[in-house]
């Protein structure tokens, strides 16, 4: 069995090799020449200072609640490279009192319940892997207490309806074993974040989070039929339809509330047959601007790929190991129902009118097993799902390697390029530091990309979090000031708010603070993300 790390991305034994990590040195060494590379380990577990609980379960609930020390601090951080950093340094700040898992909604009744009664912070918590502080109890002395309530236990897929291709699953269940789940029917979710090994479908849920794939069936709203939501006002359960516009929607109330307004328990979530014809291809173009124009013809064209991925040079170079002087396209398309070649043909078609280049041809598949890419396109994949893993290794190096993912129309996209590169080098001239940007598109729609702005920068050791600090406050102020979202598909949490607040309307706002107000009259969910916490006395409702 996996051993989780308590501080870092993963399973410990899939964190990097000794090749691999001589690997990466030798490359950031050969770009970032005098950086200090020299490796740090975390520190052992019971040399943290970490305080006592402060509060006990009752003993109605004291088999689902766990203290022990490690268990507690896992809880008490997400994988953002802040948080990465500061547990490799001792730097443990917000740990919750207790972790509790329960095994039933009833349970989930209960703890709001005594939370409500008790003035205790309450913070849902599915696979831990938020990258803004979504999870991290930060609410110092205002509360009797926190408790990170773990929905782990709550795995299953409890219906599946074949004919209108839904299926009821709880929100605590983890990527592979909910498409294990789904594969004996012949379905699939198809939902791939990076995260998909580790996070849940409550976590998706209430973080309105992205997919792997460019566009139509990528967003986690989309696909959400119903659901149903223990607040400590009541249940939330809407009804299964595909389609109302019978009011606002309460699903949508939900989706992205990110915990403030209730706990997800579970939902009918609309499913897809499983792909079986496959096609795929990597572009190569000489010029950025060009390629940039190609992509965007592409998602005005109605052909829906399933990947659209745009790697500039950069990224292109570092995580494709593939020089293009314009870029990498990562292009593919698939269907359950018919070939998708002549799809595949037209978007290759658009590439060459526009100057892409093919050298490893197109790839045409049937079969229900994930097709292998070509060339490039495999390359980037492999390290795509290894990049938290090698994130965490350079981490420890003092090297700063995190990411701004965002959303833009078409018209602003050179602009906000051009302002966060401008805005990222200036900060790397104000931390003493050399640094490169690298940009790839996760998704595309008709009327603009998502950006995926990568940093890779030299930092002092025991200095890191606060130079990544200065960095992501001049980036994000770039992305706001030129219209573009503070965050595409990885939430707001703690982290995003100052500038989320700017990109809320205020109308928005008052109601969104009415609705918590309503839901979470004591105001214990998830307090600090999206609105202030409730104004309280220390320790008193």
């Amino acid at each position: 069995m996996a051993t989780k790390s308590w501080w870092g991305w993963g399973n410990v034994e899939d964190a990097v090799t000794d090749s691999e990590r001589a690997n990466l040195t030798e490359r950031v060494a050969a770009l970032m020449p005098g950086a200090d590379l020299t490796v740090h380990e975390p520190p052992p577990l019971n040399e943290l200072s970490v305080p006592s609980p402060r509060i006990q379960a009752p003993q109605t609930l004291a088999e689902l609640a766990s203290t022990d020390l490690q268990d507690r601090v896992a809880h008490s951080h997400g994988q953002a490279f802040r948080d990465v950093v500061r547990n490799l340094i001792g730097r443990v700040e917000h740990v919750p009192d207790q972790v509790l898992r329960p095994r039933t909604e009833h349970d989930v009744l209960a703890i709001v319940d005594w939370c409500g009664e008790n003035d205790i912070a309450l913070i849902p918590f599915g696979g831990g892997t938020s990258v803004v502080g979504g999870v991290e109890p930060r609410t110092g002395h205002e509360y009797a207490g926190s408790i990170s309530l773990d929905l782990a236990r709550l795995n299953r897929i409890l219906e599946v309806d074949r004919t209108s291709r839904a299926a009821r699953i709880q929100a605590g269940i983890v990527g592979p074993d909910l498409e294990a789940g789904l594969r004996p029917h012949g379905l699939t979710l198809r939902h791939f974040p990076q995260s998909f090994e580790f996070s849940t479908l409550g976590g998706w849920l209430a973080t309105r989070a992205g997919g792997h794939y460019a566009t139509v069936y990528t967003h986690i709203d989309d696909m959400t039929e119903s659901l149903r939501v223990v607040t400590p006002a009541g249940i939330s359960q809407s009804r299964r339809l595909p389609g109302s516009g019978a009011g606002p929607s309460p699903d949508r109330l939900f989706l992205g509330s990110e915990g403030i307004l209730g706990v997800i328990t579970e939902a009918w979530m609309r499913v897809q047959d499983r792909p079986r014809y496959r096609a795929g291809a990597a572009v190569l173009f000489d010029d950025y601007p060009t390629a940039v124009d190609a992509t965007r013809t592409i998602a005005q064209a109605g052909l829906f790929p399933a990947n659209c991925r745009l790697l500039d040079p950069v990224e292109a170079f570092l995580n494709a190991a593939t020089p293009s002087a314009g870029g990498v396209l990562v292009l593919g398309f698939e269907s359950a129902d018919h070939p998708v070649a002549e799809a595949m043909n037209r978007a290759a078609q658009i590439c060459t009118d526009f100057g892409g280049r093919i050298p490893d041809g197109i790839s045409v598949t049937e079969s229900d097993d994930t097709a292998t890419r070509p060339g490039a396109a495999d390359t980037w994949r492999s390290s795509f799902l290894r990049m938290p893993y090698q994130r965490d290794a350079l981490a420890a190096q003092s090297m700063i390697v995190e990411t701004f993912e965002t959303a833009c129309t078409w018209d602003r996209f050179d602009e906000l390029r051009h302002a966060v590169h401008a805005a990222a080098e200036q900060a790397f001239a104000s931390i003493g530091s050399t640094g490169l940007v690298s940009c790839r598109f996760t998704h595309i729609y008709p009327d603009g990309p998502a950006p995926y702005f990568g940093i890779y920068a030299s930092g002092t050791w025991g200095q890191t979090v606060e130079q990544w600090d200065e960095i992501k406050a001049a980036v994000s102020e770039a992305l706001v000031t030129c219209g573009a979202s503070i965050t595409h598909h990885h939430a707001v949490g703690r982290d995003h708010r100052s500038w989320y607040d700017r990109q809320r309307p205020e109308p928005f706002a008052i109601a969104l603070r009415a609705a918590k107000s309503a839901l979470d009259p004591a105001g214990i969910l998830n307090p600090g993300v999206l609105i202030d916490p409730t104004s309280r006395t220390p320790g008193r409702r």
